[in-house]
């Protein structure tokens, strides 16, 4: 009996062969130079080639984990491969760190936080747990224990991942480190599936911010904290 889950898979494979021209990957046949490299949370409901409008190849390096960590998960000091490769070897130059609404790994660190329970399984422990300092600062800092603290707690963890990132050493002085929230539930305006810019550079005061972009996009700056 042919497994229904297999066969879908390569089903949406087909229509997805179906729909490339006879060019698509012309351009990055022999190598990649991708502009952006997006480090966004592992989520089966964040499509980042989705979010980014990406339709052809070589455009977006897409590295994923859970909590969007930036540094390495065995030593913080220093940056995750994933997210260093394209910066060290493609002469990529704009890095945007995405978290999203409605987090899990925020909320398993946040429930760490609060009640000490952190998940049993050891991989998903390895993840959630760097998170629990930082969701602890958060809330010493005056975040409020309140229906929003989750998402809350997202946007302080992108800003504490975009400063990670602008403070290491492993990432050239020209590089754009840019932060982002991923929203589908609404939480910051009307339009679900917006990206929220919440840090640039290390930047985080929304007038600031507001200044760095085209006044068309300026609804798209907006803050929790």
């Amino acid at each position: 009996m042919p497994n229904a889950t297999a066969a879908e898979l390569l089903a949406r494979n087909r229509d997805h062969v179906e729909q490339l021209s006879d060019d698509y990957f012309d351009d990055v046949l022999d190598g990649q130079s991708p502009p952006v490299v997006s480090l966004c949370c592992a989520d089966s409901r964040v499509s980042q080639e989705a979010m980014w409008s990406v339709e052809g190849p070589g455009w977006l390096f897409t590295p994923a984990n859970i909590g969007n960590v930036a540094w390495d998960a065995e030593d913080p000091s220093t940056v995750d491969g994933n997210l260093l490769y394209p910066v060290a070897n493609t002469d990529t130059r704009t890095i945007a760190v995405v978290g999203h609404t409605g987090c899990g790994a925020v909320t398993a660190a946040y429930g760490a936080a609060t009640d000490g329970a952190l998940p049993d399984e050891p991989g998903i422990r390895k993840r959630v747990e760097p998170l629990v300092p930082i969701v602890e600062d958060a809330l010493d800092s005056g975040v409020t224990d309140d229906e929003d603290v989750v998402d809350r707690l997202v946007e302080y963890n992108v800003r504490e991942q975009v400063a990670f990132l602008d403070a290491s050493d492993e990432i050239p002085d020209d590089t754009l480190v840019l932060g982002f929230v991923y929203d589908f539930h609404e939480t910051y305006g009307d339009a679900p599936g917006r990206t929220y810019l919440v840090a640039a550079d290390g930047e985080t005061d929304p007038a600031a911010l507001r200044g760095r972009i085209d006044d068309d996009d300026e609804i798209a700056v907006r803050s929790l904290l």
